[in-house]
Order: C-alpha cells, then structure tokens, then sequence
C-alpha cells in the first residue's frame, strides 16, 4: 500500500503545523481547505481506512483529544459550537473534522 497523506503528515515527512495528544497517538492539524477558520483534522497516528475499523481503545483516545481541541477551538474562534464529522471518504484515514460554527451561519452542513 502507498502511504496515505495522513500517515506522511502523522511521520513528519509532509511539513505541517500539528499538535500530538493522547500519549502521541492522535495527531492534529489544520485542514488544507478550511471551511471555517479554525477548521482542524484530528487522526490516529495509525492508519485505518474506517472509523468501525479502530480498536476501541484508540477510538476512545480519537474522541477525547477531539473533545479537547473542540473545547480549545470554541473558546479561541468565539465559535457557537464545534461541528464534528467523520467521513473518511476523500483521504483513506480516519479522521475527524472539527469546524468552528456560528448558530445561523450559511456554511454547508
């Protein structure tokens, strides 16, 4: 398998601005295409294609690092609420997005 973006960002071999959590196994970062600013991936460090795929105990640590940027990113970005999403579509890598909202706002949901 060719490494996935993700995984290169994850490695440092693709330079980002990215914050380790969970004893380093989720790693954060801008998204490339914001849809809001603020807009950031959090994904394990390990590569799974699908969320259904990770081990429980690292989806728990995906989601309480998720739980800490989203608190950070509200209270930073003057956001109403964080808007979380799992798609996995476009990048093979489970990932979560975090989009800083205001209530009302005209972005796509």
């Amino acid at each position: 398998m060719n490494e996935c973006v993700f995984c290169s960002i994850a490695k440092g071999d693709i330079v980002s601005e990215k914050t380790e959590y969970e004893g380093g196994d989720i790693v954060a970062f801008p998204d490339i295409k914001p849809v809001s600013p603020g807009h950031t991936l959090v994904v394990p460090k390990t590569h799974y294609h699908w969320f259904y795929e990770l081990p429980d105990d690292l989806s728990n640590k995906l989601f309480r690092a998720s739980k800490t940027i989203a608190k950070k990113l509200k209270a930073g970005t003057g956001a109403d609420y964080i808007h979380l999403s799992i798609v996995g579509k476009d990048v093979p890598h489970v990932h979560i997005h975090l989009i800083p909202r205001m209530l009302g706002d005209t972005l796509p949901s």
